[in-house]
């Protein structure tokens, strides 16, 4: 046989071997794991995932990553839509140790990994004229709002992160609020949409039921 085709013939085997690792690699059956939850962070302990205590209004929701939409809406580039990726590939990422405090007594420390909410609803540029302020709704049909200015002036971010893992379905996936200084009601979880509004009267799920509309920590939570 001629030098040059055996040559030719191992090189052909060869870079046939290259490809099938190389496939292998890039689609074999390779498990992924999972995160692992931290438990402590800058040397001090954080409270576990397990730590928090269901009070949603309708239980946890289970929303599709697929399918899921978050709708901006009243913005001065008119209403916009993101899906689940389009936020976390596009938006950068910011964590923080913040505490949430429920108004019944009890209290979680945890790392939260999100979103800058005044990135999302796109800076100052895309406020209309006359907004005051900004109201959430979610998927069970919960819903709150914060002023303009405390969201904008604020590092306030949509967590898609909790303790070093996936925000789980029963803590709010896709996002929940990190309303950082607020009472825990107003942290809404499983959030859909988000609204500029002119209307200071408007009243959330629990501000309507008597609660105060600012949510201040340093404040009663009723309505005084």
């Amino acid at each position: 046989m001629r030098k040059d085709v055996i040559i030719f013939i191992c090189a052909v085997v060869v870079g046939s071997a290259l490809l099938a690792v190389r496939y292998y690699f890039d689609n074999g059956d390779i498990e992924r794991l999972k995160s692992v939850a931290v438990e402590n962070y800058e040397g001090e302990d954080l409270s576990s995932i397990d730590d928090f205590i269901e009070n949603s209004i309708k239980g946890p929701q289970y929303v599709d990553r697929k399918d899921y939409k978050l709708k901006i809406k009243n913005t001065r580039k008119g209403d916009i839509a993101y899906s689940y990726d389009d936020i976390l590939n596009n938006f950068r990422s910011y964590e923080k140790r913040v505490t949430l405090n429920c108004v019944v007594g009890w209290s979680v420390d945890i790392l939260w990994k999100g979103v800058l909410v005044r990135d999302v609803i796109g800076g100052k540029e895309n406020i209309p004229d006359g907004a005051k302020i900004i109201i959430f709704r979610s998927y069970d049909g919960y819903s709150t709002s914060l002023p303009i200015e405390y969201v904008m002036n604020n590092d306030i971010i949509m967590a898609h992160t909790i303790n070093n893992t996936e925000l789980p379905s029963e803590r709010g996936f896709p996002f929940q609020l990190v309303a950082e200084s607020k009472f825990g009601y107003k942290w809404i979880k499983w959030i859909t949409e988000i609204e500029f509004s002119d209307d200071e009267n408007f009243r959330g799920y629990w501000e309507s039921r008597g609660y105060s509309n600012s949510g201040d920590l340093d404040k009663n939570f009723l309505e005084e």
